[in-house]
């Protein structure tokens, strides 16, 4: 009988790979994507430090009260202006984009996207 690994465990396996290629530093640092189920989170690490610089989710009072679902790809494209915008006021232009894992399609294609249009370099 042929096993098969769930999918949280592929993920990790994946992202796990994906950190071994790149790490955040004080110049650039990383934004960190993750999402469950529910909601979606965003932070940008400086990784040589070990100290999160800006962080959003869709957890938050305030995105949670722009948002009528939040576990949609509006929900994530939203959440992508509100990280840019904290980022661009704390003087963070360029970033190193660490997708989690997760494929590159829908939510975490949204989220990169509206991350962009706000300044964000990736």
């Amino acid at each position: 009988m042929v096993s098969k690994k769930s999918r949280t465990e592929v993920r990790r396996k994946k992202h796990l790979r994906i950190r071994n290629r790149f790490s955040g530093d004080a110049s650039r640092p990383r934004l960190s994507v993750f999402r469950s189920n529910n909601h979606m989170y965003a932070q940008i690490i400086d990784d040589t430090a070990g100290h999160t610089l800006v962080a959003a989710s869709t957890v938050e009072k305030d995105v949670k009260a722009e948002l009528q679902k939040t576990n949609n790809v509006e929900a994530a494209a939203y959440l992508g202006r509100v990280i840019a915008k904290k980022a661009i006021d704390k003087g963070i232009k360029e970033v190193v984009f660490d997708r989690g894992g997760f494929i590159y399609h829908g939510k975490i294609k949204a989220l990169a996207d509206a991350a962009r249009e706000e300044g964000l370099v990736f």
